[in-house]
């Protein structure tokens, strides 16, 4: 989805555009939830892992991109990931996972990274433009906005699955300006993976690799001159 607010919404101070993801960054760290998805299923991250890479494997993509893509509804992709589970692990107990609402639970009981959240506000209230720029489910959209809701107004979101294009296709970084009318050098993304690190900066971004929260959030100062830690 590419949104933002009604023009003149609030004050800007820079040109800069600040895009932060939202799998790992926005939320807690993804071995986090899939240790947290273990808890809920008895599905280890490791099998959950394997199966997801299967189900991408025979579609020819890379283990997401089905749905993250949208091309691929949910229940569609959680009948095949469930059947790679039993492929691999014929005995495997499913029954506690809930593949026809696997979003919601994935989501349940998932809170937002404070911290960034809190620095999302700041950028905002000090004139920056701020977004989100995710790989994302169509179907997942009601869980990960309530999530994310503490991060508070957004100028512009840009959702993988609602155009066919996903992180890291320079195609998706294109996009992205496009919707905030902002140039290559006025936008920061903030990611926790390297690829996608690397593709922003090929299209002439500036990339904030996340590996942590306070480290994420140090370099992200230093970027934008906008004090978003309490470290000293």
């Amino acid at each position: 989805m590419s949104t933002g607010p009604q023009d003149g919404a609030r004050g800007r101070a820079s040109d800069m555009m600040v895009w932060f993801d939202f799998g790992g960054v926005l939320s807690p760290p993804l071995g986090e939830l899939f240790r947290a998805f273990e808890k809920k299923t008895g599905i280890s991250p490791e099998q959950l892992r394997l199966a997801m890479e299967d189900v991408g494997h025979a579609l020819g993509l890379p283990p997401l991109a089905p749905i993250e893509s949208g091309a691929m509804p949910e229940a569609e992709w959680t009948a095949l990931l469930s059947k790679a589970l039993r492929q691999r692990w014929p005995g495997l107990d499913q029954s506690r996972a809930h593949w026809d609402a696997f979003g919601r639970q994935w989501f349940e009981e998932v809170d937002v990274n404070a911290p960034v959240a809190e620095a999302v506000r700041r950028l905002g209230e000090a004139g920056f433009r701020v977004g989100v720029l995710s790989n994302n489910v169509r179907e997942w959209e009601p869980y990960w906005r309530a999530i994310i809701a503490p991060a508070g107004e957004l100028d512009f979101v840009v959702d993988s699955c609602l155009h066919g294009i996903r992180k890291p296709e320079p195609a998706i970084f294109a996009l992205a300006q496009r919707t905030a009318a902002a140039g290559a050098t006025d936008c920061v993304l903030v990611d926790d993976l390297v690829e996608n690190c690397a593709a922003a900066e090929a299209a002439g971004w500036t990339a904030v690799h996340f590996r942590d929260t306070e480290q994420a959030l140090r370099e992200l100062s230093a970027v934008t001159g906008v004090r978003l830690c309490r470290l000293p």
